[in-house]
Formats: C-alpha cells, sequence, structure tokens
C-alpha cells in the first residue's frame, strides 16, 4: 500500500475497518458482560466473562495479525512513511502487553473461587487499554493515508 490510495489500498483499509469493528462489538460484549450482577448466579457471570473474553482474544489476535504480519499494514507503514516507526514499535509493544492482559483474565476468570471484584476491575483496565490502543491506531492510519477506519458503523 502506498501513500496515495489505490483501489487494492482502499480494499484493505475497508477490510481493517471491519475488522476493527468486530473487535469493538466483543469489547462492548466484554463491557456488558462486567457489568452484570455477580451476586445472582456466579456461574453463570463467570462463563459469560469467559465467552466475551475470548472473542476479544480472538479478535485482537486478527487485528494483531492483520497489522503485523509481513504484508500488513505495519510493514507497509514502515515502508512508505518511516517517519511513524516510533509509533508503530509503540503499538506492537502495546499489542505484547495487551495479549498478556487478556491471557492473564482468562486465567482468573476461570480459576474456580476467583476473585470476582479482581476480574471485573482487571477487564475493565483491558478495556481502557484497548481503547487507547485503538484510538492510537486509528490516528496512525489518519497520519499515513489520511484515511478514518473509525469502525463504529
Amino acid at each position: 500500500m502506498e501513500a496515495n490510495s489505490s483501489t487494492t489500498d482502499q480494499a484493505f483499509l475497508e477490510e481493517l475497518r471491519r475488522h476493527r469493528a468486530e473487535l469493538r462489538e466483543s469489547m462492548s460484549a466484554l463491557e456488558d458482560a462486567l457489568a452484570a450482577p455477580t451476586a445472582a448466579d456466579r456461574t453463570r457471570w463467570t462463563a459469560r466473562v469467559h465467552v466475551a473474553l475470548v472473542e476479544v482474544a480472538g479478535d485482537f489476535r486478527t487485528h494483531v495479525d492483520i497489522t503485523e504480519s509481513p504484508t500488513g499494514l505495519y510493514h507497509d507503514l514502515l515502508r512508505s512513511s518511516p517517519r511513524l516507526s516510533e509509533a508503530v514499535a509503540g503499538l506492537i509493544k502495546e499489542h505484547g502487553l495487551i495479549r498478556d492482559q487478556v491471557d492473564d483474565l482468562l486465567a482468573r476468570a476461570t480459576a474456580p473461587d476467583g476473585d470476582l471484584d479482581s476480574v471485573r476491575d482487571l477487564g475493565t483496565s483491558l478495556l481502557g487499554q484497548l481503547v487507547r490502543h485503538r484510538q492510537r491506531g486509528s490516528d496512525l492510519v489518519f497520519e499515513a493515508y489520511e484515511y478514518d477506519i473509525g469502525g463504529e458503523d
């Protein structure tokens, strides 16, 4: 993808936008699951949070593949806009940190007799990290291509 968008570039950016929207949907499902009352049915709450976390993990894995693969967004950005290398490096670092948070939260959410308040707090923190990561990613794409990937359609 060159900084001047071609039809292929547009298709790739639209795919990026679609995947971004999917991640946002799974984040919303996690937020809803975390906000549900735990006192009514601890087992049901834990299962719902676990399912939402699995969805977030899958969508985030797809995001990392789309951005970090040899044919992905970051490779192209570094080739066409080397001035953005520091921002790309920061986002790649965040990928590892977020992956670790997701893995830790999955383990805690499935632990028998786990601390549900801790799971809720860590899940809320994860959502905040994801929101900020998505914002930085959107800013990066806009700076490189003058294209808004928003993802809220």
